[in-house]
């Protein structure tokens, strides 16, 4: 057997390194040697590379005694990143939409893209460190919003916004650059990197449950790593600072033990019925593991407690189940006391040792326990990738280097090289909002187009996957062209008439005013104008054009006798003459000076004067803003609740409505 066919994986943890050599033989992973070395002082601090050197020397050590062991000398290793170092962080961006377009996967797999971008921002900002830089390593969306409210799918919808929160998990570079440097300075070269979370999963929780909603939690001597799944994936990450040492500390102290002791009871407690001691004044006790156990049960509650809230953190509910590896899974009333904060079913919580793991021969008893689920998942995890821990690609001409932790793709590449997702919608032209004779109107610009994804040179989508050397190209969105109009567009309903007043042509033009300037039909129509077209429709708008007076005028159309508001076609014949004066001696028809009424107008009390010996209801407007050639729809005229006319006459005391009606 040759170096080439034995693989070789190292655990590297804050207490311990193990390190295991198998091969594979056919699908089955058999195991050929393992060894445990222990830190000879604190080289690490939760799963954290300290001092290279120290864990160097560990590393080698491990690397002497299995090749001892398997006759070869070894000179690559697979390797995974704590779970612990890695950051995690919620962000919710949201973006304005058309309305008047349904929400495809484009637009939200564009949002999901500025979410991450802004959850990366956000942890180097909180980080505080300048050069430092992030793999995305997975990420979920918690929810999608449809105008500021949750929605189930956004896909489909109108919105006039579009939101959605992301959860993403990062891992900081100097995590893989300091165990790239362990490993170099132990002569040996990294064949594949992974996650410990990842590694631990592969092993323990296959890829067929991981449709379920599951939490694998890894509780080692400092930390707690947990990572969770549902819909095929490992969607979050996450860390409760708190583990078995917290228990060994308190065994110490009721105890009145040293750590290393503390941490001999603690392990008994699983297995033993009673555990014998001595403490630190040479006394020499032999007590049950339930007494021990019911004397450190605050700090087992507070560790599960601890757990529990991280998991509901990061999930936002209770899990389906949750399963426990490490060397701190094995406290007593751990898993009781986890399902009790989750509200789970006891049976719900459990265990998972190395008994578990398909098509791996584990011939040693000492690998049983589940402190050895992550070291032979490593190993495990390195044959099934089969390719490099990190994957090549260009953007754009640009080099990008992904961490390959799991199905990569297009949108994971433009992630990386900071590419803007707002280029990869087509945005709509700009919108001209305007007003006409009063009424809002909306007109939108153009489509846009959207950007243009090609993978080796194949039109392809976001979600498409990558392989090492792919090269990725986009060709950015195209922006619609923004709305353009003008006066000439509203006139239909406003077309110059020709009218024959007493039998002599009369050319009727409408007059058009923008923002209170008078304009002609070419004018161009902008955001935010005010548009008015007026145009004689009436025969009291003739009148009052003509500067002719409706009291001593009698007008008809066409041969017959019109009333005021009657409306004027193109080439009706009008005729108008004026009214005889009244003769000498008869009863004078000439106004009445200092006539008055009281009225209600429009709710209030209203004193009408004239000096005409008749109040006619269209002498009303005289009282009243309305200008009756500006049309804004329809005058509704109610004279003592029923409809009225112009030439109605108005009497004291009566009750006068008149508004425009706009609908």
């Amino acid at each position: 057997m040759t170096e080439q066919d034995l693989l070789f994986s190292l655990d590297i943890g804050t207490r311990t390194v193990v390190g295991i050599v198998g091969y594979h033989d056919g699908q089955r992973f058999k195991i050929q040697a393992f060894h445990v070395e222990e830190h000879k002082e604190r080289a690490m601090y939760d799963g954290q590379v300290h001092d290279i050197d120290l864990v160097a020397k560990a590393v080698l050590k491990v690397k002497e005694k299995l090749e001892k062991m398997a006759g070869l000398e070894l000179k690559r290793v697979s390797i995974a990143a704590a779970g612990r170092s890695l950051k995690t962080c919620k962000v919710f961006v949201e973006r304005d939409a058309d309305p008047s377009l349904e929400v495809d996967s484009e637009l939200v797999s564009s949002l999901e893209i500025e979410a991450i971008q802004q959850a990366q921002k956000e942890i180097e900002e909180l980080n505080n460190e300048d050069d430092q830089s992030y793999f995305c390593v997975g990420y979920a969306v918690v929810n999608q919003y449809l105008n500021g409210s949750i929605i189930g799918n956004l896909e489909g919808h109108k919105a006039k916004r579009a939101g959605v929160e992301v959860l993403a998990t990062f891992l900081p570079r100097v995590v893989v650059e300091s165990l790239y440097a362990v490993v170099s300075r132990a002569g040996l070269e990294v064949a594949s990197l992974t996650l410990e979370p990842i590694a631990a999963m592969n092993v323990s929780i296959y890829s067929s449950l991981r449709l379920l909603n599951l939490a694998l939690v890894d509780i080692g001597a400092g930390t707690s790593d947990i990572a969770l799944t549902k819909g095929g994936t490992v969607f979050a990450f996450a860390m409760a600072p708190i583990a078995g040492d917290e228990i060994t500390e308190k065994v110490a102290e009721v105890l009145l033990l040293d750590f290393e002791q503390a941490e001999r009871v603690k392990v008994c407690l699983n297995n033993k019925e009673t555990v014998k001691y001595k403490d630190i004044m040479g006394m020499t006790y032999e007590k049950s593991t339930a007494e021990i156990v019911k004397d450190i049960d605050s700090a087992i509650r507070n560790l599960a407690k601890e757990i529990s809230n991280k998991i509901m953190e990061y999930n936002g509910k209770a899990p389906s189940a949750v399963f426990l590896v490490g060397g701190g899974s094995q406290i007593p009333k751990l898993t009781e006391y986890i399902a009790e904060f989750l509200q789970l079913p006891v049976e719900r919580v459990g265990v998972r040792s190395t008994d578990i793991i398909k098509d791996v021969d584990i011939k040693s008893k000492k690998l049983s326990g589940p402190e050895f689920i992550t070291p032979i998942g490593i190993a495990v995890t390195a044959h099934l990738n089969r390719q490099k821990d990190f994957l090549h690609v260009t953007v754009n001409g640009v080099n990008v280097k992904l961490f390959n932790s799991k199905t990569l793709t297009i949108a994971d590449s433009l992630i990386l090289v900071g590419y803007n997702p707002r280029n990869l919608i087509g945005r709509r032209g700009s919108t001209v909002n305007f007003k006409l004779n009063g009424k809002a109107e909306i007109v939108r610009g153009e489509s846009g187009e959207p950007a243009v994804i090609y993978l080796n040179d194949r039109v392809s989508g976001l979600d498409k996957p990558i392989a090492s050397g792919d090269r990725i190209v986009v060709e950015p969105a195209v922006e619609g062209k923004p709305a353009e109009l003008f006066v000439r567009d509203y006139m239909d309903n406003y077309a110059e008439k020709t009218i024959y007043i007493n039998d002599d042509p009369y050319a009727i033009k409408p007059e058009v005013f923008i923002n209170g300037t008078e304009s002609d039909m070419d004018s161009p129509i902008k955001d935010g104008d005010e548009v008015s077209i007026k145009c004689i429709e009436r025969v009291l708008e003739l009148l009052e054009h003509l500067d002719l007076s409706y009291y001593d005028t009698e007008i008809s159309i066409n041969g017959r006798k019109a009333a005021l508001d009657e409306t004027i076609g193109n080439g009706d014949y009008i005729t108008y003459k004026a009214l005889e004066k009244a003769k000498s001696g008869s009863q004078p028809s000439s106004p009445v000076e200092g006539n008055s009424v009281n009225v209600i107008l429009n709710g209030k009390s209203v004193v009408l004067q004239t000096n005409k010996s008749q109040f006619l209801f269209v002498d009303v407007f005289n009282y009243i803003d309305i200008d009756v050639r500006s049309v804004k729809g329809t005058i509704d005229m109610f004279l003592n609740g029923n409809k009225a006319n112009y030439t109605d006459v108005i009497q004291d005391g009566d009750r006068i409505e008149l508004h425009w009606d706009e609908k």
